[in-house]
């Protein structure tokens, strides 16, 4: 490896790591959201969180300007839909007594903060299809009396 390209490569780490030291927290925030494990006991979530983060790094030179967290949190988002029967029977929290689909909307559109049409758009669904699932989750969340053990919520 010539001695610019090494340069880089530790030029990217370096970056890569200060944005997960920064950002590394609430990513895995809605991991644990979206698995619906205890945030004290969160494997499913960590594993989903490392893999997404692996993908942001490999793409790092190719973000250019964009925004890395929002990289890696819809690498999160895709990662968990394509992974959702193994997260069927989550173990804590209201969000985790919601089907993984609803789950998935409520986090992004309320843990995240993401718009409707941007969620609708990275899910590949229609606003309308969004905005169905998050009402009827947040109505399912909300009409359950809360668990105060391991409420990831």
């Amino acid at each position: 490896m010539s001695r610019g390209r090494r340069r880089q490569a530790q030029r990217h780490a370096r970056e890569f790591d200060a944005f997960v030291a920064g950002a590394g927290g609430r990513l895995l925030h809605a991991a644990v959201l979206l698995t619906g494990e205890p945030p004290a006991r969160a494997p499913a979530a960590e594993r989903l969180l490392v893999s997404a983060l692996a993908r942001t790094y490999a793409d790092w030179a190719r973000l250019r300007g964009d925004d890395p967290y929002e990289h890696t949190r819809q690498e999160l988002a895709a990662r968990f839909a394509r992974q959702r029967r193994r997260h069927r029977r989550a173990e804590g929290g209201v969000l985790s007594r919601l089907p993984p689909q609803e789950r998935l909307v409520v986090v992004l559109r309320h843990g995240e903060g993401v718009a409707e049409e941007q969620a609708a758009a990275g899910l590949g669904l229609p606003p309308e299809r969004v905005r169905a699932l998050c009402e009827r989750g947040m109505a399912a969340a909300l009409s359950r009396p809360r668990d105060p053990v391991g409420d990831a919520a």
